[in-house]
């Protein structure tokens, strides 16, 4: 019975080519523009290599210090370590500079290329998730000792050395001399706290005294692991605990940070565009809220009205089969089943859009607020394709649909049979 009523439906499809067309031309627009919403999203959510612990991360990107008066900024590596860098509830702890930073990279004698470097401490290659083609990252002891090493991306490596077998091999950053002490794949610049083309030790370069506010604030970030999601209460008040004991230190000299509730998980953190505020999640969620709803209203405004559109041209047909013994649920079935296949082929060809735009705009859609790095964002379809995501919004344009197309259709069967044959929608 069901493959009758879809074969049935895809003949009257054909009837009326023009109508249908548009008709799932109209659907796949909707699922097309939610699916870009979506992965704008997902992209700043989602778990991928080498953020693959999204869900148990939370960061301090910045932070607000007053006296007579507020400054906010990234805080010094002094700073992060009485606070956070001593923190015992969460699994791990890492500091790196906030953003990374372009940079000449050569060899001796060799024109130089810009890279983007970011300063990290050892623990980074614990809290993130680096997919190591040669070599390993540097040690604890490598980081305390200052050692001038670097682990680089394989394309970086490839254009230094003609190979991604590069470890123990020296290179010149800024001028100063390094040694590559792993290789790593390339990482998108999607990944806001892990991207990079070279990682060195803070330690190797100025960075601690880079600082100002009395040496509080300076240009380091932090991101916390946590073992799992429900010690996030813990860690914040560990952190909360912690921001008071070295305010009470640097009361002295009339400085007291701010919390702002800090730190942020991924979802907040990805809002988090200015220190001086808190995000506000709930006015986020309302925004996306809006935006789905209008994208699905529209569809089902103009499916109902195709619908409609359809059954006039179909009066006679209707009442000829209710005449030779159609029943009412079988009708429905069969336009309902119309609604299931337009519904259908328009999610495929909304996906297809959706991917295609994705991945030829990806320097509209998906380009990062405040990005110090001129590489546009690379798209990888492991962050992208997910298959929950298109089938809550195949579902959700499938039910809105039904609802603007079962009315019509339900009052088409009800219709009196002479009335039909007679051609009069009544």
């Amino acid at each position: 019975m069901i493959k009758q009523y879809i074969l049935q439906a895809w003949a009257q499809l054909k009837q009326q080519p023009l109508i249908s067309a548009v008709t799932i031309a109209g659907t796949a627009l909707s699922i097309f523009l939610i699916m870009l919403v979506v992965m704008m999203q997902q992209v700043k959510v989602e778990p991928f290599a080498p953020e693959s612990n999204r869900d148990r991360f939370l960061h301090v990107k910045s932070a607000s210090i007053e006296k007579k008066g507020t400054s906010n900024g990234s805080m010094s590596v002094r700073t992060f370590n009485e606070i956070y860098g001593k923190m015992k509830t969460p699994q791990a702890v890492t500091a790196y500079t906030f953003s990374s930073l372009s940079q000449p990279v050569s060899l001796p004698g060799q024109p130089s290329t810009a890279v983007d470097v970011r300063e990290t401490d050892s623990q980074y290659w614990t809290v993130f998730d680096f997919a190591f083609i040669d070599g390993k990252p540097y040690s604890q002891a490598d980081f305390t000792a200052g050692q001038p090493l670097a682990v680089i991306t394989a394309s970086v490596a490839q254009n230094l050395f003609g190979t991604t077998q590069a470890t123990g091999k020296e290179f010149l950053l800024a001028h100063a001399p390094y040694r590559v002490c792993g290789v790593v794949k390339d990482v998108s610049t999607l990944a806001t706290n892990a991207y990079g083309q070279v990682w060195i030790p803070y330690t190797s370069t100025n960075q601690e005294e880079n600082t100002w506010n009395e040496g509080l604030m300076g240009f380091m970030s932090c991101t916390i692991l946590a073992h799992k999601r429900n010690d996030f209460p813990a860690i914040r008040e560990e952190a909360n605990r912690r921001m008071e004991e070295y305010n009470k230190t640097i009361s002295e000299s009339g400085w007291k940070f701010i919390s702002r509730n800090r730190p942020y998980d991924q979802e907040k953190n990805a809002l988090a565009v200015a220190s001086n505020y808190e995000p506000d999640l709930a006015a986020s969620h309302r925004e996306r809220f809006t935006i789905f709803l209008i994208l699905l209203i529209v569809p089902a405004i103009n499916l109902s009205s195709m619908t409609q559109s359809r059954l006039r041209r179909r009066v006679s047909e209707i009442g000829v089969r209710r005449a030779f013994g159609c029943t009412r649920m079988e009708l429905l079935g069969q336009l309902l089943s119309e609604n299931f296949i337009i519904t259908l082929l328009a999610g495929i060809l909304g996906l297809l859009l959706s991917f295609a735009f994705a991945y030829m705009g990806n320097e509209v859609f998906f380009a990062q607020e405040y990005s110090n790095t001129l590489n546009p964002p690379t798209v990888d379809a492991s962050i992208l394709i997910h298959a929950s995501t298109f089938g809550w919004a195949l579902l959700f344009c499938f039910i809105l649909n039904l609802l603007s197309s079962g009315i019509p259709a339900w009052k088409a069967t009800k219709m009196n049979i002479v009335n039909s044959l007679e051609g009069k929608l009544k």
